[in-house]
This record gives structure tokens, C-alpha cells and sequence, in this order.
């Protein structure tokens, strides 16, 4: 069977429809304990998160360490099995498809982990970890094979002659242009991106984010971008979640959530972004305390132990995640009120 050329994705009016729909997702990790292994709490790493993911656009989805970004997008991807909730992928339910189905859905949902060192195998050499998913589902001869690893190599901006070194051979940023080509191989239409350049320097972070914007132009890709450091998601998201201990928080457009953040958390999170220009000051917002366990949450509001502007009501109702303008949604009871 030929394998097809990388094309770039035809012009085409804009579709308004939904590539990724999560509804309510939850993913509560048991905690083990005594001679009979029982359960005996819960980890509650994602908690009934909802959003959409556009064809062509960038979602970013960012929080503080341990606030459940990584866990959604690995359950979105079914890397892990998820508690409850729905994953859509072009309205087909990605939780509950069998294993010919989810092995065909693989194809179109691909991933690019945090750490290209780690999530590549070192035995292989690079053309072998490239081309395994063509071999996984049957794609093309040993020759076509080779001749797409050495097309895709040239797409990240390396050389093909070097997909016969071994992934210690390269830089880290190399290794996760490795990953990317990895991931675009299978030409698939959504790419979650794992903190793709938390682990790079500076320097090569702008890189890595600008060939991923060129590939989403080229190809028409959608991403689920997964990260810490908000000027880098105000760099290539179309809209952007903020997420605080399994729970989305806010959901906005980029300008508008950047320009008038609604929630508290979001405003502090933004408040921290370095500001380049030594003759601005930014009001620093210094939350205070840690964050909460997610074996057990706080009542109401599981921002509001740092908050700076909670009432009585926040400890005890939780607020409802809905649209307070436009294409603006917060959960918080004085959204905006700050």
C-alpha cells in the first residue's frame, strides 16, 4: 500500500464545528492502604472538566504543578482510563470504543510528552522511533517508510541523513523536534502537547513554538496545549483554560482572558508573567499558603483558602462554571469584582 505524502492542509473556510468535545471528565486515582490493599482516600486529580477544542485552533491549558492539566490531557487521549465523563472526537465517543476503533482514532490523536529524552526508546534509532507508528498500523512498505521519516525530518528542521544516529546523539532540542516529527508522521488532527518546551532553554523554546505554529498553518493541526508558563500560551493559543486543582477555573479567548482575567487565580497567575520592560511595573499578586490537597478538596470554592476576596458564601456554595460575557466563562462567585 502507498503511503501518502505529507500535503499541507487545503484553504478552506473556517469550521466552527468542535474537533474535541470533554464533557464533565473526572480521573480520581485510588490511594492503597494496609495488609488488604484497601481503598482508603482518593485522589481527585481531574474533577468534572468541561471544554472544546476547534478544528485548527490551539486550546491552552494551564495551572500550577499538580492542579490536573497533564492528567486531562492523558485521559483525554485515553493513555489513561478515565473515572466518568465523555471524550468526543469527531462526535465518536473516544471512552467507550472498542479496540479496533481506538487503535483507527490513535491515528488521528497524537501526543508530544514533556520530556523528549524519556519518551524516546534508546535503543532505537531515530528513523525507528519515527516511523514505529507507520509500522504499528500497517502504513507503506520498509522503503516507503523511510523514504516518509526522512520527508517528515526535513519538516522539523533536521537533516535525513540523521535518522540512523540514537537519541543521545542529539540536543534536547533536536530530541523534541524528534518528538514532533514522531507525533506528525501519522498526520494526525490533534496533537496534545505535553509542557513541550518546559524542559528546553529559552533560547530553543521560541523555536520549538514557532515550527509548531508553521506545522498547525501548514497542516491544519489542532493542539491541546498543555503548560505552566502563561507568556508561552499567550504566544500560541487561540483561547486558554485555567485550571486550579482538577477543576477548570476560567475559559476565554487569549486577548480577553490576558487583557480582563474574571477569576481571581487567573489575575494572580498573570501577575507573575516577567515583564521585559524594566521601566513598567506590575502589581505582583503573592498568593498565599500552598494548594490544597486533592485527596480533600476544601467546601465551596477550592480557590478561596488563598483568596483575597472571599466571602462567607465562597467557603460554603461552590460556584458554577458558566458564561459570564461572550466566549468568557469563570467559575467564581464575584467574577471580574477585584
Amino acid at each position: 500500500m502507498a503511503t501518502p505524502k505529507l500535503n499541507p492542509a487545503p484553504v478552506a473556510a473556517p469550521d466552527s464545528n468542535a474537533l474535541l468535545e470533554v464533557n464533565n471528565l473526572k480521573k480520581h486515582f485510588p490511594i492503597k492502604g494496609g495488609i488488604l490493599r484497601r481503598t482508603i482516600a482518593t485522589v481527585k486529580a481531574v474533577d468534572g472538566v468541561s471544554f472544546t477544542v476547534k478544528r485548527g485552533e490551539t486550546l491552552g491549558l494551564v495551572g500550577e504543578s499538580g492542579c490536573g492539566k497533564t492528567t486531562t490531557g492523558r485521559t483525554v487521549l485515553r493513555l489513561e482510563q478515565a473515572t466518568s465523563g465523555e471524550v468526543l472526537f469527531e462526535g465518536k465517543d473516544v471512552l467507550k470504543a472498542g479496540g479496533r476503533q481506538m487503535k483507527a482514532l490513535r491515528r488521528d490523536m497524537q501526543i508530544v510528552f514533556q520530556d523528549p529524552y524519556a519518551s524516546l526508546d534508546p535503543r532505537l534509532t531515530v528513523g525507528e522511533s519515527i516511523a514505529e507508528g507507520l509500522v504499528i498500523h500497517g502504513i507503506g512498505t520498509a522503503a516507503e517508510r523511510r523514504e516518509r521519516v526522512r520527508e517528515v525530518l526535513g519538516r522539523v528542521g533536521l537533516h535525513a541523513n540523521q535518522m540512523h544516529r540514537f537519541p543521545h546523539e542529539f540536543s534536547g532540542g533536536q530530541r523534541q523536534r524528534i518528538g514532533i516529527a514522531r507525533a506528525l508522521i501519522m498526520e494526525p488532527k490533534l496533537i496534545v502537547c505535553d509542557e513541550p518546551v518546559s524542559a528546553l532553554d529559552v533560547s530553543i523554546q521560541s523555536q520549538v513554538l514557532n515550527l509548531l505554529k508553521n506545522l498547525q498553518r501548514e497542516f491544519g493541526l489542532t493542539y491541546l496545549f498543555i503548560a505552566h508558563n502563561l507568556a508561552v500560551v499567550e504566544h500560541i493559543s487561540d483561547r486558554v483554560g485555567v485550571m486550579y486543582l482538577g477543576k477548570l477555573v476560567e475559559l476565554a479567548g487569549r486577548d480577553d482572558l490576558f487583557r480582563e482575567p474574571l477569576h481571581p487565580y487567573t489575575k494572580a497567575l498573570i501577575s507573575a508573567i516577567p515583564n521585559p520592560d524594566p521601566t513598567q511595573r506590575r502589581e505582583r499578586i503573592v498568593l498565599q499558603g500552598d494548594v490544597p490537597s486533592p485527596i480533600n478538596p476544601p467546601a465551596g470554592c477550592r480557590f478561596h483558602p488563598r483568596c483575597w476576596i472571599a466571602r462567607p458564601i465562597c467557603r460554603e456554595e461552590e460556584p458554577a462554571f458558566e458564561e459570564k460575557r461572550k466566549g468568557h466563562w469563570a467559575a467564581c462567585h464575584f467574577a471580574g469584582q477585584f
